[in-house]
């Protein structure tokens, strides 16, 4: 049998092997450690065909978005004869029509994945972030600063968050950075309060007590020691949050407070034909099923992390 490099990274085994060395009992590395618990989790994950039915359809998502250019043959924004190629019905040369302005609603369909995604990477990149920060805060420190915190988030959570994020995209105004503000203001509370249960739970644990007792900073212990605890409900938790997020900017598109035209957004697509439903249904109907697809992706590839990730099921 071929052994391993010194340093662990160079592996020279074949598949059988490779299965042997990911589940021994005894790693040579941490580095092999992590491998080993990430290919057991991948096994679990991959023995739920929902979840690997999500994960394909946010590949496809992520694949659209990537070759846009090679999957498309019209412009997003660039309209034909406005009288002779408005709202064709789909077939020939438009697979799935055309809208009132002569754009193709495949290629609209396409590229607004990348609409999509750019807004679901930013909101998670800024809420995320700032509900762990928060949540551990609050919950390690404990005290008038645990009650001050979780005041503010409580009066987030009071909220219906749709009718937020519209009370905040109507004062910021239409437009793409306004639109991801907006959603990432109301997307941090859950994050905050998950943080802090998860802190509770681990705040005095005798890891946390020999770091305190070795001199450990506040600061370092949140940093190294609390968030890294929190991050794998975290993920979950955005994961899933991924569909809320799509549909919210849906919904903010279909009121006009989304991303402007002409750039492609499905929920102002779906607002653009709303209007010509009963003749021409095809111009809402394909954004409508886009939005109901890939958000029906992202739930069940998080419930996936779910099982694979949550502690209660290990």
């Amino acid at each position: 049998m071929s052994s391993t490099a010194s340093t662990g990274w160079v592996i020279a085994l074949t598949p059988p092997e490779w299965r042997r060395w990911l589940l021994t009992d005894t790693p040579q590395s941490r580095w092999q450690a992590r491998a080993g618990r990430a290919y057991l989790g991948w096994a679990a994950f991959a023995r739920n065909p929902l979840a690997m039915l999500g994960l394909l359809i946010v590949l496809v998502l992520i694949g659209m978005a990537i070759f846009a250019p090679l999957i498309t043959s019209y412009s997003p924004v660039v309209s034909g004869d406005t009288v002779a190629d408005r709202f064709l019905p789909p077939g020939g040369d438009h697979w799935l029509g055309t809208d009132g302005h002569s754009w193709d609603i495949w290629s609209r369909i396409v590229y607004g994945s990348r609409t999509s995604l750019l807004i679901i990477f930013m909101v998670a990149i800024t809420a995320a972030p700032v509900g762990i920060i928060i949540g551990t805060t609050a919950g390690y420190l404990g005290g008038w600063i645990d009650t001050a915190l979780m005041r503010l988030t409580d009066t987030f959570l009071a909220l219906p968050k749709l009718v937020l994020a519209l009370a905040f995209a109507a004062a910021l105004g239409a437009g793409m950075e306004n639109l991801i503000l907006a959603i990432a203001i109301t997307s941090w509370p859950p994050y905050a309060r998950i943080a802090r249960a998860e802190t509770l739970t681990v705040r005095n644990t005798d890891y946390i007590a020999a770091a305190q007792m070795s001199g450990a900073s506040s600061l370092r212990i949140l940093i190294g020691h609390i968030m890294p605890m929190c991050l794998p409900s975290l993920i979950v938790r955005v994961t899933l949050d991924m569909a809320g997020i799509i549909l919210t900017a849906a919904g903010l598109g279909f009121l006009g407070l989304g991303v402007p035209l002409p750039q492609p957004e499905w929920g102002s697509m779906v607002a653009d034909g709303r209007s010509d439903i009963l003749n021409q249904w095809w111009v809402c109907t394909y954004p409508g099923i886009a939005i109901f697809i890939v958000s029906l992706g992202f739930n069940l590839m998080g419930d996936g992390l779910r099982d694979v990730l949550d502690p209660r099921e290990q």
